[in-house]
């Protein structure tokens, strides 16, 4: 059985909000982002795209390009609630779907053509989010993930497309290098230089050479230049918080000592949040003392996965929690009140390098771990949690042996 894997898309979503909140803005160049010429764009119309405007850009210039543009600060609480709409709607139709961000979702709508067509449904469901969102949306269908997303950022704005099966290499092939998703600009640019611009080109490349280039990930660039993609539609679940917690092997008052414990904690759960593309707004720092008493305090902020935002709460709430001076056995964090956003379009009012910054960073962790790269006060700690679970995998290992 053929699949048959559709991708919904909601064009300039942000901007799309923001209009439909105010009709007055529709037809203009807008957009969202941080107001302050450090500030970065985090989305822009398409009339403003016209401009050479385009997210992550810098903002002082993108009023260079485009000085009547109309700059407005955001508001991911309405963006989540729209989003939130789209997925019930989505929800009530759909036998399998997937939230992969704010604004994009995938449905396995494989053996569906034995009933009545599964682009048809498909248009069907386009049609009625529209209807009753007031949002414009995209889609596109072939066979896998991969394909169909490539077709929905072909087909945008406002539109539909099916790539039927067996044509996927045929529709790849004339697309530069960089419409492969997770194509980024060091790895298109390389390509670029090697004199491989189109996905045409990058398919016909032997797989030896390409893995002998960019190592795994040229396995990964093959498959995608023939479009293969195996990966399944993952279930939607919402879910509702990341937290971690250390319970310490003997109860310390060493303030120093456990400020470290939360930064490295910071760490860790900002970067989980950036890798399953969310936000947070409500921070939660937890103590246990000695005689087992826990107290918590927790605070609401404007949504974000920056470390350094989160830190500063983190620390902030253990100063107000920890007045009572006793031994402390364990410490947490938790993030809760959860709305999908990528942190490169979410910080309005980050700058420019503190968003390359975190892409370099998130790279790093993400390809050779996340204890690979920490922060220097951090190290310490670190080295200390890997020692224990060092000995406590030697004291398993003796127990079984013996």
């Amino acid at each position: 059985m053929d699949r048959n894997i559709i991708h919904l898309d909601l064009d300039a979503f942000f901007v799309a909000v923001e209009c439909k909140k105010n009709t007055r803005l529709k037809g203009r160049p807008l957009i969202v982002g941080g107001k302050s010429r450090r500030g970065v764009v985090a989305a822009c119309s398409y009339e403003a795209r016209a401009f050479g405007i385009h997210s992550a850009m810098p903002m002082y210039l993108a009023m260079q390009l485009c000085p009547e543009a109309t700059i407005i600060s955001g508001d991911m609480e309405a963006y989540s609630q729209m989003s939130h709409e789209v997925t019930e709607i989505i929800a009530d139709k759909a036998p399998l779907f997937e939230k992969a961000s704010i604004d994009e979702f995938y449905i396995d709508a494989s053996g569906m053509d034995k009933f009545f067509g599964a682009f048809t449904w498909a248009v069907q469901l386009r049609k009625k989010i529209i209807q009753e969102s007031g949002l414009p949306i995209s889609l596109g269908m072939s066979v896998n993930k991969l394909v169909s997303k490539v077709v929905t950022g072909e087909c945008k704005p406002n539109a539909e497309r099916h790539i039927k099966t067996g044509d996927e290499q045929s529709f790849l092939a004339p697309l530069s290098v960089d419409k492969l998703p997770m194509v980024g600009k060091q790895t298109s640019t390389f390509l670029y230089d090697m004199g491989v611009r189109t996905v045409g080109t990058l398919r016909d490349m032997p797989l030896k050479f390409l893995v002998s280039a960019f190592g795994k990930n040229g396995v990964s660039l093959w498959n995608k230049a023939h479009g293969i993609d195996e990966s399944p539609v993952v279930p939607y679940s919402e879910q509702k918080s990341i937290s971690t917690e250390s319970t310490f092997e003997e109860d310390t008052i060493d303030v120093k000592r456990l400020k470290s414990i939360l930064i490295a904690m910071v760490e860790k759960v900002a970067f989980q949040l950036r890798e399953q593309k969310k936000l947070t707004s409500c921070i939660t720092v937890k103590i246990r003392y000695a005689n087992f008493d826990t107290e918590t305090k927790q605070i609401h902020i404007p949504y974000t996965s920056s470390d350094h935002t989160i830190l500063k709460v983190v620390q902030e709430l253990f100063d107000k929690l920890y007045n009572r001076r006793m031994l402390i056995r364990l410490v947490g964090v938790r993030l809760s009140n959860l709305v999908y956003g990528n942190h490169q379009i979410s910080l309005f009012d980050d700058t420019e390098e503190a968003i390359n910054l975190y892409e370099e960073m998130d790279y790093i962790k993400h390809k050779y771990g996340v204890e690979k790269l920490v922060r220097a006060t951090t190290m310490d700690v670190n080295k200390r949690v890997r020692m224990e679970m060092n000995m406590f995998k030697g004291k398993v290992t003796k127990n079984l042996v013996n």
